[in-house]
C-alpha cells in the first residue's frame, strides 16, 4: 500500500512530493512522459513562490539557476515600477524556466526519497473507504491511501472522479514557441516595440538560457482551432508573424511549438473522498501575469502537510477539507484577474481606453501595490475568523536573535514563535517547534505558524494556544 500517488510530474506534483516526503510519507509520482520536459511554458517564480522555496531551503538552488526581476504591477501589459513597502523579505521574482524549476524540484524530491516513475500514464482509477486503485496504460494496478491529480488541464483524474469543470471556452488563441531567427536583433526589437503599441499578444524575447539567435515568439493565432490536438506548425507561425508585423524574422529550426487559449475553468470541488486535485487539474486560465505555475506550486504547499497528517492518522476533523476551502477562492480570484487582463489586452478602442485609464490609476502607490500583491500572491489571506490582523496571513521572513525565521522552517513543521518564553507546545512537540525568540518587525507576544507559514494564532494565553494547536495539528500525544 502506497501512502500517496501523485499523478503528474510537473512543478505542482513535484512540489507536493517534496512536501509529503518531509513528513515521511511514502509517495509515488506517476508521470506519463518518459523524460523530463524541455519546454518552458512558465518562465518564472513570483514573490510568494520565492518565499516558499526559501522556507524549504531551496532558494539558493533557484538563485543559482535564475535571475531576479522587479516588475511591479505587471497587469494586462501595463508595466509600473515596483511598489514600496511590499510585505515580503523577497521583493522580486525569478526568471526560472519551467524546465529548470521541474529539474530542481525533481532533484529535491529524489533526495528526500520520493519515487518517480516515468512512462506511466494513468488511464483509470476507483476508490473505496480504505484507499484508491490507479490503473496505468500498461495494465498495472497500484493501490494507495490517497491520490492527487496534478495531471494538467485535461486531467484524467478529474474526469474519472466526475468533477465538473465549468467556465468559458477560448475566444482567442495565441501561438507560442522557441525558435531561431535570422533577422538582426536590433531590427527584431524595433519591430516588436512598434507592433506592441497596439497588439500586446505579440512578442519576441531572446532565449532565457542565452542561446544565440533563439527567441521565444508569441503571436496571435488566426482564430480558435476546432481541434486542440492539431499540431502547431512553423508555417503557421510565419504566416501569423507576417500578418501582425509584416515580417517573419526569418524564423526556423523550432525547439518546440504550441498554442494556448484564454479559456477559464475551475473544478467545482478539489476533493472527492480520497482523491484530490491541484494545479491545472483544478483550474485553467490564460497565462497573463505568469500566475499558473505559481498557483499550482502554492496549491501543493497548502495541501502537503495536511495530506501528510491524514496519512499519519492525526489530521483533526476538517483539516483536509480546508484545502478546498482555502485554495478554491484563491484560484477563482486568479481566473477573474486573468479574464480582466485579456480584456485589457484587446485591440478595440474600448480596451485601449480602459488600459490607459488603469495605467493612470496604477500611478497611485496604493493601486500599484494592490495589483502587485494580487499578481504575486503576496496579498493572499485565508479566512480563519475574527482576530488579529495577522491571522490567516503568511509572515514574511523576519530576523530573529538566532537567525532568520525561514531557516527554522525547512523541515515543514509548525512553529510557535514565543517572545514571552512562558508558553508551551507540550504534547505537540513532535509536530510543532517551540522557538523562544523575538523579531523587531513583529510587535506581538507570540505567533503560531502552520507548516505553510500562515498565522494560525496570535496572543499569549496558553489555553487559547492549546485550542489552536488542536484545531490545526490534532490531539496532543499526552
Amino acid at each position: 500500500m502506497i501512502d500517496v500517488i501523485v499523478v503528474g510530474g510537473g512543478p505542482t506534483g513535484l512540489m507536493l512530493a517534496c512536501e509529503l516526503r518531509l513528513h515521511g510519507v511514502h509517495v509515488v509520482v506517476l508521470e506519463r512522459s518518459t523524460e523530463r520536459t524541455r519546454r518552458s511554458r512558465g518562465r518564472g517564480l513570483h514573490t510568494r513562490s520565492v518565499e516558499l522555496m526559501d522556507q524549504r531551503g531551496l532558494l539558493e538552488r533557484f538563485l543559482a539557476a535564475g535571475e531576479k526581476f522587479r516588475v511591479g504591477g505587471f497587469f494586462g501589459g501595463i508595466h509600473k515600477p515596483w511598489p514600496d513597502g511590499l510585505d515580503t523579505a523577497h521583493p522580486y521574482g525569478l526568471t526560472t524556466p519551467q524546465a529548470v524549476t521541474e529539474r530542481l524540484l525533481e532533484e529535491r524530491a529524489l533526495e528526500l526519497g520520493a519515487e518517480i516513475r516515468r512512462g506511466r500514464e494513468v488511464v483509470g482509477l476507483s476508490q473505496d473507504e480504505d484507499g484508491v486503485t490507479a490503473e496505468t496504460a500498461d495494465g498495472t494496478r497500484l493501490r494507495s491511501r490517497y491520490l492527487v491529480g496534478c495531471d494538467g488541464g485535461r486531467s484524467t483524474v478529474r474526469k474519472r472522479i466526475g468533477v465538473d469543470f465549468p467556465g468559458e471556452p477560448s475566444r482567442v488563441e495565441t501561438l507560442l514557441g522557441d525558435m531561431e531567427a535570422t533577422e538582426d536583433p536590433a531590427t527584431i526589437a524595433a519591430v516588436v516595440a512598434e507592433v506592441r503599441r497596439t497588439e500586446l499578444r505579440f512578442g519576441a524575447v531572446p532565449d532565457v538560457d542565452g542561446n544565440a539567435g533563439v527567441y521565444r515568439i508569441v503571436v496571435p493565432a488566426d482564430g480558435v482551432a476546432g481541434d486542440r490536438t492539431t499540431a502547431t506548425t512553423l508555417d503557421e507561425f510565419k504566416r501569423q508573424l507576417r500578418a501582425a508585423a509584416g515580417t517573419d524574422f526569418g524564423v526556423h529550426s523550432p525547439r518546440w511549438l504550441s498554442r494556448f487559449g484564454d479559456a477559464t475553468r475551475q473544478a467545482e470541488r478539489y476533493r472527492v473522498g480520497r482523491v484530490l486535485l491541484a494545479g491545472d487539474a483544478a483550474h485553467i486560465h490564460p497565462p497573463t501575469g505568469g500566475q499558473g505555475l505559481n498557483l499550482g506550486v502554492q496549491d501543493a504547499f497548502n495541501l502537503g502537510w495536511k495530506l501528510a497528517a491524514a496519512v499519519d492518522g492525526r489530521a483533526p476533523e476538517g483539516l483536509l477539507d480546508s484545502y478546498h476551502t482555502e485554495r478554491h477562492p484563491v484560484g477563482a480570484r486568479v481566473l477573474d484577474n486573468t479574464r480582466a487582463q485579456i480584456t485589457l489586452m484587446g485591440t478595440d478602442p474600448g480596451a485601449v481606453a480602459l488600459r490607459e485609464l488603469l495605467s493612470t490609476l496604477m500611478d497611485f502607490e496604493e493601486v500599484n501595490r494592490y495589483v502587485t500583491e494580487m499578481i504575486t500572491a503576496v496579498g493572499v489571506r485565508y479566512d480563519f475568523g475574527e482576530g488579529h490582523e495577522l491571522l490567516g496571513r503568511r509572515i514574511r521572513d523576519v530576523t530573529l536573535k538566532r537567525g532568520r525565521l525561514y531557516e527554522l522552517m525547512h523541515g515543514g513543521r509548525g512553529l510557535l514563535l514565543d517572545a514571552t518564553g512562558g508558553l508551551s507546545v507540550d504534547g505537540w512537540e513532535d509536530r510543532v517547534d517551540h522557538v523562544v525568540d523575538a523579531a523587531e518587525e513583529l510587535d506581538v507576544p507570540a505567533v503560531l505558524l502552520r507548516p505553510d507559514g500562515h498565522v494560525a494564532w496570535v496572543g499569549e494565553d496558553q489555553d487559547e494556544l492549546a485550542a489552536r494547536l488542536l484545531t490545526w495539528f490534532g490531539a496532543a500525544t499526552r
